[in-house]
């Protein structure tokens, strides 16, 4: 699979993790991909951390108001009926247990469900953001993101980098399949029918449980 590909295996697999009515808040970069690949009949209601509720779709080129803005400044636009507000509230909602799920991208994640997707000491980062009172704060932490960088596995035993936080992460999606973040370890119960359990293994550093009832990645 080409880069393109694989963001859209995973993009696609992620959406059906949502429910229709979920108030969701999505990181930068793959994650913004899920909205175009919701199921029939799922709407979601996104939240940006700097305070909105109700984000649409990318605006077209020429069309951008530079008021609206996401968490990362990149240009969005408002459905009907969405609300703004400061800072201190959007978070006063993260915090407070109101975001049914949230999808991020990550650079490690281990099999204590530990995340690392901040830094990378010695390279110059914009901060954390929201991304710490996320993962605490939302109801389901779902990771999308590719299973290796550069063919160096992301799936770790333990975390290298700075933790964002620890112990939060709930399910991981890439290309190869679905995992489970469990007391017992990590568990593959979905398995992209392009790759084998020994070729996700490989690619992991920790070592995979394989569920018994192990399925076809839906996508």
């Amino acid at each position: 699979m080409d880069k393109n590909q694989i963001r859209e295996v995973i993009a696609k697999r992620a959406a059906r993790e949502l429910k229709n009515g979920d108030v969701v808040n999505l990181g930068i970069g793959l994650p913004t991909l899920i909205p175009n690949y919701l199921p029939e009949g799922v709407k979601v209601t996104l939240q940006s951390e700097n305070g909105m509720l109700g984000m649409g779709a990318t605006p077209e080129a020429g069309k951008e108001d530079p008021e609206l803005v996401n968490a990362g400044g990149g240009y969005i636009t408002a459905i009907e009926g969405a609300s703004s507000f400061s800072s201190a509230t959007s978070f006063g909602i993260i915090r407070g247990g109101h975001v049914n799920a949230t999808i991020l991208g990550a650079m490690q994640v281990d099999e204590h469900g530990d995340l690392a997707n901040w830094m990378i000491p010695g390279k110059l980062t914009p901060g954390m953001g929201g991304a710490m009172d996320l993962i605490v704060g939302a109801r389901l932490v779902i990771l999308a993101m590719e299973h290796t960088a550069k063919g160096n596995p992301k799936i770790l035993k333990k975390c290298t980098l700075p933790l964002t936080a620890k112990g939060q992460v709930n399910l991981i999606i890439t290309e190869m399949g679905v995992m489970e973040v469990t007391p017992k370890g990590i568990v593959l119960k979905e398995l992209n029918p392009e790759f084998t359990v020994e070729q996700v293994q490989a690619a992991t550093e920790a070592t995979l449980i394989i569920a018994d009832d192990l399925k076809p990645m839906a996508i």
